[in-house]
């Protein structure tokens, strides 16, 4: 007689979560939602503030007090820290807890600066299992890392022969200095070849972003397109 499988028990933390939008966001809820789906328990800790969560498979603890944290922490077989926090990593080691930590970006602030809590997320990343979602992202945090991109959802990204698809690049992603939009609007300006660039995102760098595309003469062939998600997003691109 076989046995069912019993799932682990997961405590999912998500820093950034729904309402907000962004990539941590959108990850942070399909792999919660598989994790459930392939049998275990999810419950999911989030410092994103929200008059209700949705409907989801999973439990979700917004702004978790430290006890709260620590009575989660207690209760799971494992964490699953999708990009470090601090304030959620230390009751799991504390507590001894195996942690899976993905790296979805650089540990630094938003100026490109290392401050004290980033040297502190350092000196603690070799007591966890690190994952990046980039080779860049695993050479620039200089730990043994394992390297898997990020999921996505192939209900909603998929090919449909009925859309017609006219734009020959398009940006996807929050509008920080982090992601390179102006990396990529230089480049433009340096190739000087025809080029329609779509840039979808919000975020705090767009009026500089619109600055240098004027500055860079490319206002014919940069459109912002704005905040889109699921299939408004697919359709676009």
């Amino acid at each position: 007689m076989r046995c069912a499988a019993v799932g682990m028990k997961i405590l999912f933390s998500s820093y950034a979560y729904a309402p907000g939008v962004g990539g941590i966001e959108t990850v942070s809820a399909l792999l919660a939602r598989e994790f459930v789906a392939a049998g275990d328990q999810v419950v999911l800790a989030t410092e994103t503030p929200a008059q209700t969560s949705g409907s989801n498979p999973f439990e979700v603890v917004r702004n978790p007090t430290l006890a709260r944290l620590g009575k989660l922490v207690r209760w799971c077989d494992v964490v699953f820290q999708n990009n470090i926090s601090l304030r959620h990593l230390a009751p799991a080691l504390l507590l001894g807890k195996p942690v899976l930590l993905v790296h979805q970006t650089w540990i630094r602030n938003i100026a490109g600066g290392i401050g004290w809590n980033d040297r502190i997320k350092r000196t603690l990343l070799p007591r966890v299992k690190n994952v990046a979602i980039s080779q860049a992202i695993a050479s620039n945090i200089k730990v043994a890392a394992e390297v898997i991109g990020n999921p996505y959802d192939d209900r909603i990204f998929k090919v449909n022969a009925n859309i017609q698809h006219n734009r020959e690049l398009i940006f996807v992603g929050r509008l920080v200095s982090d992601k390179g939009a102006d990396v990529l609007l230089r480049a433009l300006g340096i190739l000087k070849v025809p080029t329609n660039l779509t840039i979808i995102g919000r975020g705090p760098e767009e009026e500089n972003l619109r600055a240098l595309v004027r500055e860079l003469s490319l206002d014919q062939s940069v459109t912002f397109a704005g905040q889109k998600v699921g299939g408004e997003l697919a359709e676009l691109m």
